[in-house]
């Protein structure tokens, strides 16, 4: 389903492509859609692919049709790949990622728009918030990037250009969004930037796709990951490391 609404992009008021990938999540996937819908920056695309959900997601989809301008609904390999398709079918000049769990708050795209205005800046990551903890979850400074922050999805937006010069998600990994982060901070071909403490850009609930494998194989893909954007291999594996005693160690005083 495509969505005729005259969609413009202009230096001024760009055009933000926001992106929700869903299966089987009618629970939370109208709040999801209302976020973006009722964001006080209106010039927005909002694309929605929905991996052939079995539940009432397209029947919610339906409802909000007129406000929604791509609806792809189709099998797709996982995540990754369905987030690739959506940048592919894209035409905003910045890029935006919210799960179909998560939210938006009311001025999240117009506060990345600010900042992507500036032709210097090439991705923002802002403050966002767990959901259920109603607790302040800020832009965590990572060892591996060189000043910049790492935060949740629901946090990041970017310039399409990003992504034509970088490439899409790698849907190998588990993580996928990580490694993306990663290769995007070390290719040292854009600059990017972190909102202050105060300017929340949404909300999220713990339990996401890498979420739901075995913590073991999700350390794992985070190891490949990491090596995979040349950080320092004894690093990595002494972190590995240290996860596995302090889990084992609170396995240990829970049994007691």
């Amino acid at each position: 389903m495509i969505n005729k609404k005259n969609l413009k992009n202009s230096n001024i008021n760009p055009l933000v492509s926001i992106i929700t990938v869903v299966k089987n999540n009618q629970s939370h996937l109208e709040k999801t859609i209302r976020s973006v819908i009722s964001q006080k920056y209106q010039n927005i695309e909002y694309i929605i692919i929905d991996s052939n959900s079995t539940d009432n997601t397209k029947e919610i989809i339906n409802k909000y049709k007129d406000r929604i301008h791509k609806y792809i609904r189709e099998k797709d390999k996982n995540i990754w790949d369905a987030y690739n398709k959506a940048i592919r079918i894209s035409t905003g000049s910045i890029i935006a990622f919210l799960n179909s769990d998560d939210y938006f708050n009311k001025k999240a795209v117009s506060c990345a728009v600010k900042y992507l205005k500036n032709r210097e800046v090439d991705f923002v990551f802002g403050s966002v918030f767990k959901h259920w903890l109603k607790t302040g979850y800020n832009p965590i400074k990572a060892y591996w990037s060189f000043g910049f922050y790492t935060t949740h999805s629901v946090g990041f937006f970017s310039k399409k250009k990003v992504y034509q010069q970088i490439g899409l998600f790698d849907d190998r990994f588990l993580s996928a969004d990580l490694d993306l982060y990663l290769r995007i901070i070390f290719s040292k071909k854009f600059k990017g930037i972190s909102t202050t403490k105060n300017e929340v850009f949404g909300f999220f609930r713990p339990g996401g796709y890498s979420s739901k494998v075995k913590y073991r194989e999700h350390q794992i893909d985070l190891n490949r990951i990491r090596i995979n954007n040349k950080q320092n291999k004894l690093f990595v594996y002494s972190i590995y490391l240290f996860k596995i005693i302090k889990n084992f160690r609170k396995f240990l005083l829970n049994k007691h």
